[in-house]
C-alpha cells in the first residue's frame, strides 16, 4: 500500500490551490526557470496518493519555487540528493538511480483514534528582549492527519510568517517541530525560527496545548505556551478561504 503524502496535500490546500491549479503554477515556475515541464492534475494525484515517491529534478526545481519550501520539507519517501545539477528536462515520474535520503516513517493507523484533520487556530506566546514586552503569534493551519503523523500549515492570508508543524499523536500527547518564516519587513527582518513543541490533546480533541522551546536571537533557549483550537473539519476550498484571513486578537 502506498503512504499518501499528506504533508504536499497540506501545503497544497494551504496555498489555496486546487489540483489543476498546483499544476499549472508548477509548469508556469519550469517556464520561468527556463526548464519547461509537464506538471498535471494527475501527476499532483500520484505525488499525493505516493503512487509516485519522489519528483524528477526539473519537478523537484519548480515544487520548491511554487511552495517557498525545499523538496525535503514536502513530504516525499525519498529525494534526489542531485536535484540542482541536473538538467531533468522532461518525464513525469522518479529520477531512476540516483543517491536518496530517506525521510521519516510514517506512522501506524490506531484502532478508535480520532481523526484531527480540518482548520485550526494556532495562537503561542513569547517574549521579545529587544522590545521587552511579550507577543502573541496567531495563524489559521490545516491540518491533516495520515495515521499518528500530522501536518500542519498556515493560510498564507492569516499571517505574513509563514508556519508549518510536524507532530506525532501519542494516545493524547502530540509532540513533534515547529518552523517560522518570519515576516521580511517585520521586527524579525525575515528570519527563520525553528524548534520542539509539546501539546496534550484535550478528550473533546477540540483543544491541544502545551508548550514550545526554540533558540533566541540572543542564542539562548527560549520557551512559552502554545495551543491549536479546532475551527472546522472541512478542507475544502470554501471553507480554507473563509478561514483565509488574520484571526482576531
Amino acid at each position: 500500500m502506498a503512504t499518501p503524502n499528506s504533508t504536499l496535500r497540506a501545503v497544497r490546500l494551504g496555498l489555496l490551490m486546487s489540483l489543476d491549479d498546483f499544476a499549472r503554477a508548477i509548469r508556469d515556475a519550469g517556464a520561468r526557470a527556463g526548464q519547461p515541464n509537464e506538471a498535471s492534475k494527475r501527476l499532483i494525484q500520484r505525488w499525493e496518493s505516493g503512487e509516485t515517491v519522489a519528483p524528477r529534478p526539473v519537478y523537484a526545481r519548480a515544487l520548491e519555487s511554487v511552495t517557498g519550501l525545499p523538496i525535503e520539507s514536502l513530504g516525499f519517501a525519498s529525494v534526489p540528493v542531485a536535484r540542482i545539477s541536473g538538467d531533468g528536462h522532461g518525464g513525469h515520474d522518479m529520477e531512476p538511480t540516483i543517491s536518496l535520503i530517506p525521510a521519516a516513517p510514517q506512522g501506524e493507523a490506531q484502532p478508535g483514534r480520532r481523526n484531527h484533520s480540518g482548520v485550526w487556530l494556532s495562537r503561542y506566546e513569547y517574549f521579545s528582549s529587544g522590545r521587552d514586552a511579550a507577543f502573541v503569534g496567531q495563524h489559521y493551519v490545516v491540518v491533516l492527519q495520515h495515521g499518528n503523523r500530522l501536518t500542519a500549515r498556515s493560510l498564507p492570508g492569516s499571517s505574513d510568517s509563514p508556519l508549518t508543524m510536524d507532530l506525532e499523536i501519542d494516545g493524547h500527547v502530540a509532540t513533534g517541530t515547529w518552523t517560522e518564516q518570519t515576516a521580511t519587513e517585520g521586527y524579525y527582518r525575515g528570519a527563520r525560527y525553528h524548534g520542539a513543541v509539546q501539546l496534550l490533546v484535550e478528550p473533546t480533541g477540540r483543544r491541544m496545548t502545551g508548550k514550545w522551546v526554540g533558540f533566541g536571537k540572543e542564542f539562548d533557549v527560549n520557551t512559552g505556551p502554545w495551543q491549536l483550537v479546532f475551527q472546522d473539519a472541512s478542507t475544502s476550498k470554501a471553507a480554507l478561504a473563509a478561514y483565509n484571513k488574520r484571526p482576531e486578537v
